[in-house]
């Protein structure tokens, strides 16, 4: 699909999803935010695409909210009291599509990792964290709140880390948010594509309905308790093991293949 604010690339089973706005760290702007919740559509209808990664341009991941979108929004504060409110609205429907998709997301965090790009990367399930990167939230130092990206920050981090990093704004580099386990790897920027290399091999080692299925279950389990969750769990194994996917991957093990799904 066309896109004005992001560039696309696709390999095999991957696509490779850049926010290219380069002069401004990829601060993500209501355009930006329409594009890649559509990239996103798009590729959740393709049977083809397994993964998505996510990174920026020119060094940087992304600098937060666009301001100017920001200040058009006040402008029209007259006309419309819940301006603000819409356009903020907009970047959580952003999260909460990524955070959902079935789809595996890798976020690759270079650079500027600031208010709305940590969102992003809190989201992912695989986020590698390159060295010069530095994670800030710093909407509370510009007198704003994290608002959408608060709730995937508790979940991330848990909500002692979240707290402390909301109210001093602070930095954190690539191996403070690997030990705060904000990103799940990291390296130098020469050892980037090997690192994501082995991250893509793996996920792609996976089932994708099975992968999508467990995504699904497992965000479930964030909120139920084990014990409810005994009879749904057993109706998610039962339907992956009776399906292709389970039929293919008993036979692949017993016959000492790989399985259909993974590359060649």
């Amino acid at each position: 699909m066309a896109t004005t604010t992001l560039a696309l690339r696709r390999d095999g089973a991957v696509l490779h999803v850049t926010l290219d706005r380069p002069a401004v760290r990829n601060a993500m702007s209501l355009a930006m935010v329409h594009e890649l919740r559509a990239v996103l559509r798009e590729a959740e209808r393709d049977a083809d695409t397994r993964v998505l990664v996510l990174r920026g341009a020119g060094g940087h991941f992304c600098a937060g909210a666009d301001l100017r979108d920001l200040a058009d929004a006040r402008a029209r504060l007259a006309e419309d009291p819940d301006a603000l409110a819409r356009t903020n609205a907009e970047f959580g429907r952003l999260c909460v599509d990524f955070a959902e998709t079935g789809l595996a997301l890798v976020v690759v965090a270079e650079g500027a990792v600031m208010g709305g790009g940590l969102g992003l990367a809190c989201v992912a399930d695989v986020t590698i964290a390159v060295e010069g990167a530095q994670f800030r939230l710093p909407e509370t130092s510009l007198g704003l709140v994290p608002a959408q990206v608060a709730p995937f920050l508790v979940e991330r981090l848990g909500y002692a880390e979240a707290k402390r990093l909301a109210v001093t704004g602070a930095r954190v580099d690539a191996q403070g948010a690997h030990a705060l386990r904000l990103a799940h790897e990291h390296c130098r920027p020469e050892a980037l594509d090997a690192v994501l290399a082995r991250v893509l091999h793996d996920i792609l080692q996976c089932a994708p309905a099975a992968l999508a299925a467990t995504k699904a279950l497992l965000a479930q389990c964030r909120w139920t308790p084990a014990a409810g969750l005994v009879d749904e769990a057993a109706q998610v194994f039962s339907a992956a093991a009776l399906g292709a996917e389970g039929a293919e991957g008993t036979a692949a093990f017993l016959q000492r293949r790989p399985p259909r799904w993974t590359p060649n």
